[in-house]
C-alpha cells in the first residue's frame, strides 16, 4: 500500500495543500517550524485517529478554524481507496470512504496502515506505563479494527465505575458505610467492567505473543546483539498491591525478581483462559479489592493498571538502559509493529506505510545506517528532516522542500 495523494484543509499550519506522492522513499526537508511534520502527522492520523504529538484533536485545527479536512487517495494493490476525515471542534468527527455517505470516524480504522517513528517514542521506554499500554492498544486496533470498540467500551465503563466509587467513598466517610443502592449499582458496573476488561486483556495477550519474537529480532538487527530485549506483561490480576501508583517501581525490581517465576506461570494461565473465565477472575478481584477501591475512590484492578515491562538483558530497560540503548529499544518496538503488520498483510497492497519523523537527527551514525537499511525495503517510506545531511545514503528517493511559501520538488 502507498499514499498517492494527500489533501489538507485547515490542518495545523496549512490552509490548503495538495501533495502527490509515489512509492518508495520521499523525504520532506525544511527548517523547524515550517510544517513538514504536519504533513506526516496527517497521514498518521488517518491510521490511528490520533496524533503522535498531542493528546487531543484541538491543536490539529488551523487557528481560527472550527474544522479540518484530511483527504487521501491510497493504492492498495490494484485498488484505489479514497479516505476523508473531518476533524471538528466541539462535534463528533466524521469520515467518508470513497466519497460515500459519512460514517463514524472509527469506521475507517484499518484501511490506512502506518507505522510512525518519532522522537516522542522515547516515552515508550522512559515514560509511565500508560505510554506502553497505548502503544499496544493502537497496534491492536490497526491490526484488528473491531477492537476500537473494545477499547472505547472499556474506557467508558471505567469512567462510570470510577465516578461511582468516588461517590461511594464520600458516602462511606460521611455515613460510616455505603447504601444498598450504591452497592447494587457497583455490582452492575463490576459486571460491565469485567466483561470489557476480559475482552481487552485477552486481545492484548494474544497480540503480545505475536510481537515478542519480532521485538527481540528487531533489537538484534539494530545493535551488536550482545544483549537480548524481552517484554513481560504484568497484569493487575496478578500483581495488584496496596500501591496506588500507576507506575512500576524500578527501585523494587530486585525484590520483585523472586516473584517473576510465579507471575509468569500465572500469566500463562491467564493467557489460556477464555473471556468468560477472565471475566469471572476479574469479578473475584473486584470483590477482593473492594475495600481499597472504596477508600481511594478509583478502580485498582483492570487493564488500565497493567504494565508492559521491557527488559534488556537481566535489568528493566526503564531506569537502567543507556540513552543509546533506549533509542534502540524504542525503534525496536516500532519495527516489531511493522513486522507484525507485514505478517498480517495477506491481502495484496495491505503493507503499512513507514513514517520517520525527525528520527535520524537523534541517532548516531551506526544506528542511522542500520535503521535506514531495514526500512528502505518498505513499499513507501515518508521521512522528515531539517537538513539533507541527516538523511542516510541508504534512503535515496524524492526530496520535497518545505518552504515558507509552500512545497517544491527537488529537480535532482
Amino acid at each position: 500500500m502507498y499514499l498517492q495523494h494527500l489533501s489538507l484543509t485547515d490542518f495545523r499550519s496549512y490552509a490548503q495543500v495538495e501533495l502527490s506522492l509515489e512509492p518508495g522513499v520521499t523525504v520532506f526537508v525544511g527548517s523547524n517550524g515550517l510544517g513538514k511534520t504536519n504533513l506526516v502527522e496527517a497521514v498518521g492520523y488517518l491510521s490511528t485517529l490520533s496524533s503522535h504529538r498531542v493528546s487531543s484533536d484541538g491543536p490539529l485545527l488551523r487557528f481560527g478554524s472550527d474544522r479540518a479536512l484530511v483527504r487521501a487517495k491510497l493504492m492498495r494493490g490494484s485498488q484505489t481507496v479514497g479516505l476523508e476525515v473531518e476533524i471538528n471542534h466541539g462535534r463528533p468527527n466524521r469520515a467518508r470512504i470513497n466519497r460515500a455517505n459519512p460514517v463514524r470516524a472509527r469506521d475507517i480504522l484499518g484501511i490506512c496502515r502506518t507505522v510512525l517513528f518519532a522522537p516522542e517514542d522515547l516515552a515508550l521506554v522512559k515514560g509511565d506505563p500508560g505510554n506502553r499500554r497505548r502503544f499496544l492498544d493502537e497496534l491492536l486496533v490497526t491490526l484488528l479494527p473491531r477492537h476500537a470498540a473494545t477499547r472505547s467500551d472499556y474506557e467508558r465503563v471505567l469512567k462510570q465505575r470510577n465516578a461511582l466509587l468516588k461517590s461511594a467513598r464520600g458516602q462511606m466517610y460521611s455515613r460510616n458505610g455505603i447504601s444498598e443502592s450504591h452497592t447494587a449499582t457497583l455490582e452492575v458496573w463490576d459486571q460491565h467492567m469485567a466483561v470489557a476488561g476480559a475482552t481487552l486483556l485477552a486481545a492484548r495477550l494474544e497480540l503480545l505473543e505475536r510481537l515478542k519474537p519480532h521485538l527481540a529480532a528487531a533489537y538484534e538487527q539494530l545493535t551488536d546483539g550482545s544483549k537480548v530485549l524481552s517484554v513481560q506483561y504484568r497484569s493487575s490480576l496478578v500483581t495488584a498491591t496496596e500501591d496506588e501508583s500507576d507506575e512500576y517501581s524500578v527501585d523494587s525490581f530486585e525484590t520483585e525478581q523472586g516473584k517473576d517465576e510465579s507471575e509468569d506461570t500465572e500469566l500463562k494461565e491467564l493467557a489460556a483462559m477464555s473471556i468468560p473465565e477472565l471475566t469471572e477472575r476479574y469479578l473475584c478481584s473486584f470483590v477482593a479489592a473492594r475495600r481499597r477501591e472504596l477508600e481511594r475512590g478509583l478502580s485498582l484492578v483492570g487493564p488500565h493498571r497493567d504494565e508492559l515491562e521491557l527488559v534488556l538483558g537481566q535489568a528493566p530497560a526503564r531506569g537502567y538502559a543507556s540513552h543509546g540503548e533506549t533509542w534502540s529499544i524504542a525503534l525496536s518496538l516500532r519495527l516489531a509493529s511493522y513486522y507484525v503488520l507485514l505478517d498480517d498483510a495477506q491481502i495484496e497492497g495491505n503493507t503499512p506505510i513507514l513514517i520517520l519523523d525527525d528520527v535520524f537527527a537523534e541517532l548516531d551514525v551506526q544506528r542511522r545506517s542500520k535503521l535506514a537499511a531495514i526500512v528502505s525495503t518498505a513499499e513507501q517510506v515518508l521521512v522528515t528532516a531539517a537538513v539533507d545531511e541527516d538523511i542516510p545514503a541508504e534512503l535515496s528517493g524524492a526530496h520535497i522542500r518545505v518552504k515558507p511559501g509552500g512545497l517544491a520538488l527537488d529537480a535532482g
